[in-house]
């Protein structure tokens, strides 16, 4: 008589898929946000001051890579959850450390120019970007994501 050891996964709820799309949308916006910026898209930087262009610009190109890996890392973790893949949980914790890192940064810069109104985003990013961790993180631990 033989031993049946394979390990039956719990199935992934209806909430998986919605999380992983939600996530797909919003670390896609912000994949095309900054695509938009590098690329120095006229018509989508039109909205925006002269001197919040200029501040942009001059930003060193590590500031860049924290944000391509923090937008890049979310949709690519949002991919691996939609996948059930564990992978999704390293990519959304190097997707909120490099957000904590580079809206720090941003916060606290006395140079940087302020738009009224956008005060509340860094905090909004990094909320959802724990979220989206703290939310992988749990369905790596009920065995779903493999």
């Amino acid at each position: 008589m033989t031993e049946d050891t394979s390990v039956i996964s719990p199935r992934a709820s209806w909430h998986l898929w919605a999380v992983g799309i939600l996530g797909v949308l919003w670390n896609g916006f912000g994949c095309f946000d900054f695509t938009m910026t590098v690329t120095r898209n006229e018509g989508y930087l039109a909205g925006y001051p002269e001197e919040m262009l200029a501040y942009w610009f001059a930003m060193p190109w590590w500031i860049f890579a924290l944000w391509a890996v923090g937008v890049f890392g979310g949709l690519l973790g949002s991919l691996a959850l939609l996948m059930k893949k564990r992978l999704a949980v390293l990519l959304f914790a190097a997707s909120l450390l490099a957000a904590i890192i580079s809206n720090i940064i941003g916060m606290t810069d006395t140079d940087a120019p302020k738009m009224e109104g956008t005060e509340i985003i860094p905090v909004i990013i990094i909320a959802l970007a724990a979220a989206f961790l703290a939310y992988a993180y749990w369905q790596s631990r009920r065995g779903v994501l493999r």
